[in-house]
């Protein structure tokens, strides 16, 4: 456990380097506590040290003046708690410094290892990432994870609910992202484990342990460190259909090429999801459809609205002045993501997913992805000067 709080300079710096992220950290209280239980004041400084992009240890030597084997033992330990990643790649290792979210303040609640001398406070980590994330409505830290023009993250379809006539690209199909990976895993869902030690449980009755999967590199990295579980294609497969059964919404990278993530989010639990519930429409992209109900076949019974988990079904305007066995349910295109989960709920087959008149595109990559949220808050410069810096260094020996 770190013990910064009588530190401010430390914490100062590391936050002024998270928030160099395409998703900052709001500093206040809340944060600079959850920061003092996840860093020891030297774990900050090194953080504070690192460029934007990865580094090699001879690099990030020269940019905290420690002793390479001394820097290599904090980074190991980092690297353990998440706090960075280590990416072997042609015998040399990159050290990726992680970003608080999507990062590691949910790595910290991404395994249930006791091998480890990590001795993290859960139940507190959990009290006060709950303060944090939700506190300050609209004006704290969902407003700087969720308010950009550009989502990180973007909804998945329900590929056996898309209209005949409509076809998926392969970035849009769940299925396919899993079959395409070249290695996969699965971990803990951070979000109703943290639930879990706030005392609350999924309404859905989703589960805290493998369904929520990772991809990639990234994967390996968190299998190798203990935060997930290696599993073979079929299994991940078998995962997501397990998730689509309750009614769980995919969530991955808003990225065209190697998501590195899905996630199988609930409306009372995922972070995510209640982003979009609390007045952010846009946080997550959506998928190329969006749910419509046939009034006609419609009864109001209530399952659809128990299943959305953005929670953007209601009466219909026209029908709540009638009987009640005329009332009809209503979509909020506006809030809708097109995930399709609502439609198996559905009793009535009232329920079916139409195009959007405005087909959406993610970025290609992470890299123009991080680039565009960048510009659009006015912080791509130190990116982009960032990169050209270790490139020339790199270039020079």
């Amino acid at each position: 456990m770190g013990h910064l709080l009588a530190s401010k300079s430390d914490l100062v710096a590391l936050i002024d380097r998270l928030n160099r992220y395409p998703i900052g950290l709001v500093d206040n209280a809340p944060l600079r506590e959850i920061l003092s239980r996840l860093f020891s004041e030297q774990e900050a400084f090194v953080a504070s040290r690192f460029p934007l992009h990865e580094a090699t240890l001879d690099e990030l030597a020269g940019l905290t003046g420690l002793a390479r084997d001394a820097l290599a033992d904090i980074l190991e330990a980092m690297a353990d708690k998440g706090l960075v990643m280590d990416l072997p790649y042609a015998g040399t290792v990159y050290y990726l410094l992680v970003p608080g979210l999507i990062g590691f303040m949910e790595f910290s609640f991404m395994r249930r290892r006791k091998d480890l001398p990590i001795d993290l406070p859960l139940d507190e980590l959990a009290r006060l990432m709950d303060d944090y994330l939700r506190g300050q409505g609209r004006s704290g830290q969902a407003a700087e994870f969720f308010g950009s023009r550009t989502a990180l993250t973007r909804a998945l379809v329900y590929d056996e609910h898309i209209p005949v006539a409509s076809r998926i690209a392969s970035y849009e199909d769940a299925r396919r992202i899993v079959a395409q990976a070249d290695y996969g895993a699965v971990t803990l869902c951070y979000c109703r484990h943290k639930q879990e030690h706030l005392g609350r449980a999924c309404r859905k009755g989703a589960p805290v342990e493998d369904i929520c999967m990772v991809l990639g590199e990234g994967a390996r990295f968190l299998v190798r460190r203990g935060f997930a579980q290696e599993r073979d294609k079929a299994t991940l497969l078998a995962t997501l259909a397990r998730a689509r059964a309750l009614g769980l919404t995919h969530v991955t990278d808003n990225v065209r090429d190697r998501p590195s993530f899905i996630c199988n989010c609930c409306r009372c639990c995922c972070e995510l999801m209640a982003g979009v519930q609390s007045g952010f429409p846009d946080g997550i992209a959506k998928t190329p459809f969006l749910a419509r109900i046939d009034p006609e076949r419609c009864d109001y019974c209530g399952e659809c609205l128990r299943t959305c988990n953005v929670k953007c079904i209601g009466m219909a305007e026209g029908s709540r002045h009638r009987p009640r066995g005329e009332r009809y349910g209503e979509v909020d295109a506006a809030v809708c993501l097109g995930c399709g989960a609502c439609i198996d709920a559905c009793t009535k087959n009232a329920i079916a997913l139409v195009p959007r008149p405005r087909r959406p595109v993610p970025p290609r990559h992470r890299g123009a992805l991080f680039a565009r949220m960048l510009w659009e808050k006015g912080r791509l410069w130190p990116f982009l000067w960032d990169r050209a810096r270790t490139w020339i260094g790199r270039q020079r020996g």
